[in-house]
């Protein structure tokens, strides 16, 4: 199949996998497409919102839809690395056995993950970075696909332990979930309080994930597209001489090299499923948000006068 056949192919698609998803989460619709267009560019997601938006029953149907395996994992402060990667055991012989954790499947729901202290947030690093994980000096490749989509809540800060900014710049996207419509939540309440069933077809395997991500690598970029880009993630950082004097005002660090990568891939998967065979600007713009939001840390005045991240991003484009 020719590369143009490819992408027509993922446009349809991704409209039916909407559409299977669509039959148990109600709109959503742009915090679905990020974790999409995550999946298939390989990257990894952080969803924030408050409890009881279906962050866990999104994640377990888009699983369910890509036919991948999935798992979750439950962060509490007690939780041990050992807990999530696996551990050595001493079988009937004496010898060491090496017994898989909750790593070892596709996808990984890393539920409320600033609930672990460090050490076992960490534990996700290699993984997430590597594709691999290290017991007892022995390295274990994980299967692909993988990913890891983790949820954070952002009003409890009680007994959390913030994500530090080497790992929250691991995530692809940070997504936003925001209360649903008043016709949405009614339409949410009467699918759950029936006994009706849905039935959730499967309509990827591992396999055509990972040509789906070969594929969004093959789309070629023109050079100006680039540009804006790394543009984009330069006017983010205040220390630099080209900076703008509002970055300088609001802004303590701005987005790393990988913010501009990630921003070129994800708007080579956005232009994809969109029927286009290469992105433009406007591809950059609609995932920038997503991109930027993470890897923006402001200063005590933007907190102070309640500017967001959102806010800044939007100024900067």
């Amino acid at each position: 199949m020719s590369d143009v056949q490819a992408i027509n192919n993922l446009v349809e698609k991704h409209k039916a996998l909407k559409k299977e998803i669509a039959k148990v989460i109600v709109g959503q619709d742009a915090v679905i497409d990020q974790i999409l267009l995550s999946i298939y560019t390989g990257g990894h997601s952080l969803l924030i919102g408050v409890p009881g938006l279906a962050k866990t029953l999104m994640v377990n149907t888009i699983a369910q839809t890509l036919g991948l395996d999935f798992k979750r994992i439950q962060f509490t402060p007690d939780l041990m690395p050992s807990d999530i990667l696996g551990s050595e055991v001493l079988d009937q012989n004496r010898n060491f056995k090496f017994i898989k954790g909750p790593i070892f499947a596709n996808i990984i729901l890393a539920d409320e993950i600033n609930r672990t202290p460090p050490k076992t947030q960490a534990a996700l690093l290699e993984a997430m970075q590597e594709r691999s994980v290290t017991i007892a000096g022995q390295q274990h490749k994980l299967k692909l696909p993988f990913f890891v989509l983790a949820t954070q809540n952002p009003i409890e800060q009680e007994g959390t332990y913030p994500l530090p900014e080497a790992q929250l710049d691991r995530f692809m996207f940070a997504i936003e979930l925001k209360y649903p419509s008043v016709a949405e939540e009614m339409q949410v309440v009467k699918n759950t309080t029936s006994d009706q069933t849905v039935n959730i077809k499967a309509l990827f395997n591992a396999q055509e994930i990972l040509n789906v991500q070969q594929l969004v690598r093959r789309i070629p970029v023109p050079d100006n597209v680039v540009e804006y880009a790394v543009k984009l993630v330069n006017s983010t950082r205040p220390n630099l001489e080209t900076a703008s004097d509002y970055v300088r005002q609001y802004i303590d660090w701005g987005a790393g090299p990988r913010a501009s990568q990630n921003l070129v891939l994800a708007a080579k998967a956005h232009a994809a499923i969109r029927g286009k065979f290469s992105p433009d600007a406007e591809d950059i713009q609609a995932v920038a948000t997503g991109i930027l939001r993470h890897r923006l840390i402001k200063n005590y005045k933007a907190e102070a006068e309640g500017i967001s991240e959102e806010a800044i991003i939007g100024k900067l484009l």
